[in-house]
């Protein structure tokens, strides 16, 4: 039987509420398709634990992650904590330190979730692929001159020939894996960034050769924003820098009906260190504790999360389950038009899996 080592991390606000049922899932899963099991590790690293002890994890934090297979984490973010301290101190750390290079986000709209698009679930199914490590979150520059009129701030961004190819690569190979469409968009802005975009286009033409049957285009971010809007389902599979990615998979998520369903990866493709899985919605504070979080992006990351472990029978069957009760519309919470609280939504998918099977 396989065993899997998960770190969970719920962190802020909703993170706690949605992992929660996340994890319930997950036991449900393996409870019904046998043949594996869990061993979690619970940690208390959040912006509480930041303010009580001046650091977003202890210093050997990376160290006690590293022995597991993934990261499970809700949410990081708290009033009182500057963003770029609960970013910096944890989330960036883990996915530089152990070469999280891929950013995985499916655009898929969910059976009976309304798009704010006049689309169907048919016309919104694609993946962004987004560079995880370096580009414009480098993290190198300074700011000089503080305080004066001369005060100066630089942000350079770093693109690698190996950070820029492996990200491309690993989006060609997935563009072919899918079947359909077997198409990839690069998003750029090479006609403005004359280095750095100058250069990923020249990669990613480059690496297009050793793949003939995907149609590859590249597209000038802006353009391609719209083209999310205007031609969701014309899309298959887009790869794009760590800016460029950031951005866009907050529009696919609102193309999704809601922020709140919208999973993530963060994948070492390798299996050389952990990968961290994480929902995207944010702690949003305002509602933690009060049982109105929408857990289906933490459920539909558990799903992803399973998948990468191996587990592609309890992947699906938490997919199946997750989409029939969204389809069914019984049980939605307030930000998808609903009543249900995150335990009953919770709740209903698990009932569903002991259904399907």
């Amino acid at each position: 039987m396989n065993k899997h080592r998960i770190a969970v991390i719920p962190g802020d606000g909703i993170g706690v509420d949605v992992i929660n049922e996340g994890i319930k899932v997950i036991d449900t899963a393996k409870e019904l398709t046998g043949g594996f099991d869990v061993e979690y590790t619970h940690l208390p690293w959040s912006c509480e634990y930041y303010l009580k002890t001046g650091r977003m994890m202890p210093e050997d934090g990376l160290d006690i992650l590293k022995d597991h297979e993934a990261i499970y984490l809700g949410a990081v973010g708290f009033p009182g904590v500057p963003d770029h301290i609960s970013l910096w101190g944890l989330l960036l750390p883990i996915r530089k330190e152990f070469d999280e290079y891929i950013n995985l986000r499916p655009i898929k709209l969910l059976k009976g979730i309304q798009s704010p698009l006049r689309k169907g679930p048919e016309d919104i199914d694609f993946v962004v692929v987004r560079e995880n490590v370096e580009g414009e979150y480098s993290g190198a520059g300074g700011i000089v001159h503080q305080g004066t009129p001369s005060e100066t701030a630089i942000q350079t961004s770093i693109f690698t020939r190996v950070g820029t190819e492996r990200v491309i690569r690993y989006a060609f190979e997935l563009a072919r894996k899918r079947g359909g469409k077997k198409s990839l968009i690069s998003a750029t802005k090479s006609n403005a960034l004359n280095y750095s975009m100058v250069f990923w286009d020249r990669v990613f033409n480059e690496v297009a050769k050793d793949y003939p049957d995907v149609t590859a285009r590249l597209m000038h971010v802006d353009a391609l924003a719209g083209y999310f809007i205007l031609k969701p389902e014309q899309i298959d599979v887009v790869v794009a820098s760590n800016l460029f990615g950031d951005i866009l998979t907050d529009l696919g998520s609102a193309m999704q009906g809601s922020i709140g369903i919208a999973p993530s990866a963060n994948i070492n493709p390798e299996k050389k260190y952990p990968s961290m899985f994480e929902p995207v919605h944010g702690s949003a504070p305002d509602i933690a504790g009060k049982g109105i979080a929408n857990p289906i992006g933490a459920i539909w990351t558990a799903s992803m999360m399973l998948d990468f472990l191996g587990e592609s029978d309890a992947a699906r069957l938490v997919f199946k389950a997750m989409e029939a009760v969204t389809e069914e519309g019984t049980y939605l919470t307030a930000d998808l038009g609903g009543k249900a609280t995150t335990q009953q939504v919770g709740e209903a998918v698990r009932n569903k899996m002991r259904q399907l099977v």
